[in-house]
């Protein structure tokens, strides 16, 4: 039982300090029984009154506006348990041989006793109580630490699912648009375009709940949203995807490449005879996963500022890279790609699959 473990622990610290304090008999010529008794009288008393100081001092109000009624209260009950640790000692020192039981039941013997250690022993209760108060103190602030962690965990959580929230509307809206555009010029087109929404909004409601996918998973819904832009583009939409099985194994915000290949397409050369190309890079290096979505389009206008950017899904994509745990931890780029172009380069805390789930 825990009570026991720490009970023992506690005797074996008592101990070990009345070994110290005898230490100079132990090692003397001829050491002296009676000195090392003493002492493991006078500190195995101590064993048995510190849990009654300490039971005592649980029952008093533990906060920092109440500190010196605590220090008043602590005062008196110094000279309480002074004495009681005196009549303790006696009766100690009578169960190892070195007393007298008769002296428990006279005054005047625990009253010159008590003359005479009254300062070293009320010293030692101060030294209990403070040793208890800054371990109290301690797990206090461990424990608001604790809480700390998990408010701010649950805050980056609950702040991920509301711009997961946020793009799911934005991304089947404009998937829809994008059908509704070919359901009287190509109605065949149309239908297969609805089968792959379909795909992609179960694909959706199934890591709804998850905060996190793998890369894998994720590139799979992309698979599905690329169909439908090819659909419509033919041939002139050229995606690639460079990943290795590290890096497809590792764990990545949901409906993370999505709206950044649907950005690339829509602002680089939806409206280029020639089309374009959007490629995807992913690799792990020094315990972090690097992306880069590139694209060989028009590029970013000169005066283009990302925080000033009214676009839901890049702005939101954003946020969720950097709000994702630990603190600090995400980075987001983006720039002119060299040669021409866009650049959106990601660097994300590298989870595995497999670890996490262990």
């Amino acid at each position: 039982m825990k009570w026991i473990r720490r009970a023992t622990v506690a005797w074996v610290a008592w101990t070990a300090v009345a070994a110290l304090f005898a230490l100079p008999s132990l090692v003397g010529e001829g050491a002296q029984r009676s000195i090392v008794l003493a002492s493991l009288a006078q500190w195995w008393s101590w064993a048995l009154v510190a849990p009654l100081i300490l039971a005592v001092d649980r029952r008093l109000p533990f906060n920092g506006r109440q500190l010196w009624q605590r220090a008043l209260v602590h005062v008196f009950l110094g000279f309480v348990f002074t004495a009681f640790y005196v009549y303790v000692m006696e009766a100690v020192r009578a169960a190892l041989g070195i007393g007298s039981w008769t002296t428990l039941a006279d005054v005047r013997p625990l009253m010159r006793a008590l003359r005479g250690m009254f300062l070293w022993s009320w010293l030692v209760y101060l030294l209990i109580v403070g040793g208890w108060q800054a371990y109290r103190y301690y797990e206090r602030y461990r424990l608001g630490e604790l809480q700390m962690e998990r408010l701010e965990r649950q805050y980056s959580e609950a702040r991920l699912n509301a711009l997961r929230a946020q793009l799911d509307p934005h991304f089947l809206f404009n998937a829809l648009n994008t059908i509704s555009s070919q359901v009287e010029r190509d109605p065949r087109l149309a239908r297969e375009m609805i089968g792959h929404l379909g795909d992609l909004l179960r694909l959706s409601l199934d890591s709804r709940d998850k905060r996190l996918v793998t890369l894998e998973e994720e590139l799979v819904f992309l698979d599905h949203y690329v169909a439908i832009q090819r659909i419509r583009f033919g041939d002139k939409l050229r995606v690639e995807v460079s990943a290795g099985p590290e890096a497809r194994s590792a764990l990545v915000p949901g409906l993370l490449l999505q709206p950044l290949v649907e950005n690339a397409i829509r602002h680089g050369f939806s409206r280029r005879p020639s089309g374009g190309k959007v490629t995807i890079e992913a690799r792990c290096a020094q315990g972090a996963l690097e992306i880069a979505v590139l694209d060989d389009g028009a590029g970013l206008p000169s005066d283009w500022d990302l925080t000033r950017s009214s676009g839901v899904g890049l702005s939101a994509t954003r946020e969720r890279v950097l709000a994702s745990p630990p603190a600090g931890a995400g980075r987001f780029e983006i720039g002119p790609r060299e040669g021409g172009g866009t650049a959106v380069r990601m660097v994300l805390p590298l989870v595995d699959a497999k670890t996490a789930a262990a």
